[in-house]
């Protein structure tokens, strides 16, 4: 299971960016995955957890946005949505094509957990940004 080793890279890189924004925590992680990029969606949501226990992204939430798969034509030109079975030309059928989208696995984003803010009624409120 390579998903648990990308974890273990995406929470390096993760924690890296915490740090540089002196956050206190990591409160979620967004991913774009590919269908070509070899992972798994859903292992990767089992090994996240594990990945993230005892460093500043425990507890912290993992989604996943699915990227489509999309071919550019060494042809025709055109660049048009494929099956990752089939990476022929939506325009005209040629199967000499480039995949431009679908083999990726991308941090699309990350929300930090700040320092307290302010007091209001006497509790203190936590400040997240999006990176």
């Amino acid at each position: 299971m390579h998903e648990l080793s990308l974890c273990q890279a995406l929470i390096t890189q993760v924690e890296t960016l915490a740090r540089e924004h002196r956050a206190r925590g990591v409160a979620g992680v967004r991913l774009l995955l590919g269908p070509l990029s070899g992972a798994e969606p859903a292992l990767l949501h089992s090994a996240f957890p594990i990945a993230a226990a005892g460093t500043l992204l425990d507890g912290a939430t993992l989604s996943i946005d699915t990227a489509p798969v999309r071919v550019s034509c060494e042809s025709c030109g055109a660049q048009s949505e494929a099956t990752p079975n089939r990476l022929l030309c939506g325009a005209c059928g040629d199967w000499r094509t480039r995949i431009v989208s679908g083999d990726e696995l991308t941090l699309a984003s990350v929300e930090l957990i700040l320092g307290p803010t302010s007091a209001v009624d006497g509790a203190m409120r936590e400040a997240t940004t999006h990176v």
